[in-house]
């Protein structure tokens, strides 16, 4: 499983994808996301959280300020703002030197909060809309010369659950991720700028979610990283016939194996240090290069 891009620097952290699986923290700085709503929600227990996260392997930390849950309501961009921005400056100013230099992402489709953040000391846009809820967002990350991810989406956080219908779901979604790329490249976002994630649950019903994770490798003809997100989503729990969010950690950890066995290059997940444990046993299994080091 060999990586056919370049490698990315971010900071202090070389991103050589196809050697390893990247391991990106969850941290929502909100009340209201479906698993972890109103757990980070002072900047101090916002901050623990980002040291846990460190601690156990976190590889980037992905803040965000708007939950993105099926049915999520938009908060203004002040508020989001008010979440996002201490907490960037807040990690950056650490005494602890390796909090203060990881890579940070910042979860948001807003290119307000994108330049803000970038400039408070982000490193990453995570872009849920695959840039497409803000015109202006993709002219701004290319200004800012920072790498963006691009997801596939259909409809809003509020509409999305009621637009699960595909006559093709591999090919739609490679020809959505392909189209987005090559706006973000018309733009002037380099082509190694841009990671790609196929949008797990975001108007996808529990049977397309593992067709996608089955299917992961398909979407490597588009050159670009791929980042998988199944943290905890509804249908592991809808599989484990399990209510609670924050009790779908190793159902979870099957879904982040079967994505690295199909080429995924960055995990997104809420439970670092057991998934940095899965991802490094199945890094080995199915990463040639991790044995030859």
């Amino acid at each position: 499983m060999t990586a056919i891009f370049n490698p990315l620097t971010i900071r202090n952290t070389d991103f050589e994808w196809g050697k390893r699986t990247y391991i990106m923290g969850v941290l929502n700085v909100t009340p209201d996301s479906f698993s972890d709503g109103g757990d980070f929600n002072s900047l101090e227990m916002a901050l623990n959280q980002a040291q846990q996260m460190v601690k156990a392997g976190a590889d980037i930390i992905d803040i965000g300020g708007q939950s993105t849950r099926p049915g999520a309501e938009d908060v203004s961009l002040e508020e989001e703002l008010n979440r996002v921005i201490p907490l960037i400056n807040t990690i950056r100013k650490s005494t602890d030197v390796v909090l203060a230099n990881i890579p940070i992402s910042v979860d948001t489709t807003r290119s307000q909060v994108a330049e803000m953040a970038v400039k408070a000391g982000g490193d990453i846009i995570n872009d849920i809309s695959g840039a497409t809820f803000d015109s202006k967002m993709l002219s701004v990350v290319a200004q800012l010369n920072v790498p963006i991810i691009l997801m596939h989406i259909r409809g809003t956080p509020k509409t999305m659950q009621t637009l699960t219908h595909y006559q093709d779901l591999m090919g739609e979604l490679k020809q959505f991720l392909q189209e987005r790329i090559q706006a973000a490249i018309h733009q002037g976002i380099s082509q190694d700028h841009i990671i790609i994630d196929p949008g797990i649950g975001f108007a996808k019903t529990v049977t397309q979610n593992l067709e996608i994770l089955r299917n992961l490798t398909q979407l490597r003809s588009l050159n670009c990283p791929l980042l998988v997100g199944t943290s905890r989503k509804s249908f592991i729990g809808h599989l484990l016939n399990q209510p609670d969010p924050k009790q779908r950690v190793w159902g979870t950890a099957a879904t982040c194996v079967a994505a690295i066995a199909n080429s995924a290059d960055i995990l997104r997940v809420h439970d670092v240090k057991e998934i940095v444990e899965a991802s490094r046993v199945a890094d080995a299994i199915y990463r040639e290069t991790v044995e030859k080091n």
